[in-house]
C-alpha cells in the first residue's frame, strides 16, 4: 500500500489497493474485504469493498455511528458486473456472486470492472476519489468530473434493458457522503456495527466481520461476549421480518440524506435506524416540497395502500426531479420497490381523519 497524504494520483494502481494480477483483481497485503447486511442499490452493480489502515492503527468501535477510522485509512469500493455475452456492454442483472470471486479477489474472466471509488482519511478529513477502469481492464484513471458508461442489463430470462451507468463526479460523491450539512464533512456510510455484523467468506474460512477485524488489529473497543451487538436485517432474506428488511433497505438507500442533520433534513422524513414508526417515517405525512414528485398523492405512506403512497411512486420513477434516490441509479430497482410496496400493504391503520 502507498498512502498519499495529499494530492490526487491519476491512476488507481499508484495506491496499490487492488490491482490486476493475471486473470484476477487482487488485493494488496493488509487490504481486507468486507460486505454489508444490506447494501445501497447501484443499477444492479456488484461491489467489492475493502479497507486498509496503516500498521499499528485501528478503527474505534461505536454501537450506532460510523467507526472512527485513523488517518491513513483507505476504503475502496469496486463496482463491477458479471458478463452476459460477448459484447462488453452486455452485463448480467443478477444477485448471484458465485462466479465473481477467486479467493478474496475478482475473477476477471467472468466480470467487467466499471469503477473503483476511494475514501481516503487524511489529516483534514475524508476525501472521495472516483477511478474509471479502462477498456483493457488493466488500470483505472481518476475521473474527477465523472463519466458515463453505456451498458445493457440482461436478465436470466433474456430480458434486456439499456441504460447509462453514471460515475459520479467529486461533488456528487459528496451528495451522498456529506451526512451532516453543518460540517459539510465527507464520511463513510457503510462501516457501522449493524451493517458489518455478519459473516464473510474469508480465504481462511467464514468468520464474523467484527470479530475478524478485532483479531487482525483493525478494530478496538468491541464489546466482549455475551453483549448482543447491533445487526441490521438483510433486505433480500425472506426469512427475516418484513418490517426489519424494509427499514434496513430504506436506511442504507435513503438514510444518508433523510436524517435530522442530512441534506433532506427539511423534509421531515427520516429513514435512519432509530426513526419511530410514525410521521417521521412518512406514515400519513403530507409532503413538504415534493412538487410533481408527489404524483398527486397526498401522503408519503398510506398504510395498506402502496399505490396511493408517494414513497413507492418516486422509487418507481426514472424521471429527474421525481425519482428517489435523486442520483446513483438510472434504472428502477424492481426487487426493492416490491419489498417497500409489500411492507406498506401490510401496514394496519389508515390516514382518514
Amino acid at each position: 500500500m502507498h498512502f498519499f497524504p495529499d494530492g490526487r494520483p491519476q491512476r488507481l494502481s499508484e495506491w496499490h489497493v487492488v490491482f490486476r494480477d493475471g486473470d484476477r483483481l487482487a488485493l494488496n497485503r493488509g487490504v481486507v474485504p468486507f460486505d454489508l447486511n444490506s447494501a445501497l442499490f447501484s443499477d444492479y452493480a456488484h461491489k467489492l469493498r475493502t479497507v486498509w489502515m496503516p500498521p499499528g492503527t485501528a478503527a474505534r468501535y461505536s454501537d450506532l455511528q460510523t467507526f472512527d477510522f485513523p488517518v491513513g485509512t483507505v476504503i475502496s469500493k469496486t463496482f463491477y458486473y458479471p458478463h452476459a455475452g460477448a459484447a462488453a456492454s452486455a452485463v448480467a442483472r443478477t444477485y448471484d456472486q458465485s462466479r465473481d470471486f477467486t479467493g478474496s479477489g475478482l475473477n476477471l474472466g467472468n466480470v467487467r470492472l466499471i469503477e473503483t471509488r476511494l475514501l481516503v482519511r487524511r489529516e483534514h478529513g475524508w476525501v472521495a476519489l472516483p477511478y474509471v477502469w479502462n477498456a483493457e481492464q488493466t488500470d483505472a484513471e481518476l475521473a474527477r468530473t465523472g463519466d458515463e458508461v453505456a451498458l445493457e442489463l440482461v436478465a436470466s430470462d433474456g430480458a434486456r434493458e439499456r441504460f447509462t451507468y453514471v460515475v459520479p463526479n467529486e461533488n456528487q460523491c459528496a451528495g451522498c457522503h456529506v451526512t451532516n450539512l453543518k460540517t459539510r464533512a465527507i464520511a463513510p456510510i457503510g462501516p457501522k456495527a449493524r451493517h458489518l455484523n455478519r459473516d464473510y467468506p474469508y480465504p481462511e474460512g467464514a468468520q464474523n466481520q467484527l470479530t475478524y477485524l478485532e483479531k487482525i488489529g483493525y478494530l478496538t473497543g468491541l464489546p466482549p461476549p455475551p453483549v448482543q451487538l447491533p445487526r441490521s436485517a438483510a433486505w433480500r432474506d425472506a426469512t427475516q421480518p418484513l418490517e426489519a428488511r424494509a427499514r434496513a433497505y430504506l436506511e442504507i438507500n435513503c438514510g444518508h440524506c433523510h436524517n435530522p442533520s442530512g441534506p433532506a433534513d427539511t423534509t421531515g422524513l427520516t429513514f435512519d435506524a432509530g426513526t419511530p414508526a410514525d410521521r417521521h417515517l412518512g406514515l400519513c405525512k403530507p409532503p413538504v416540497a415534493a412538487g410533481r414528485g408527489t404524483g398527486d398523492h397526498l401522503y408519503d405512506i398510506v398504510p395498506g395502500h402502496p399505490d396511493d403512497s408517494i414513497l413507492p411512486f418516486r422509487m418507481a420513477s426514472r424521471e429527474p426531479g421525481v425519482m428517489m434516490p435523486e442520483q446513483g441509479r438510472g434504472t428502477v430497482h424492481r426487487e426493492g420497490l416490491e419489498l417497500i410496496s409489500e411492507w406498506i400493504a401490510a401496514m394496519p391503520g389508515s390516514c382518514s381523519s
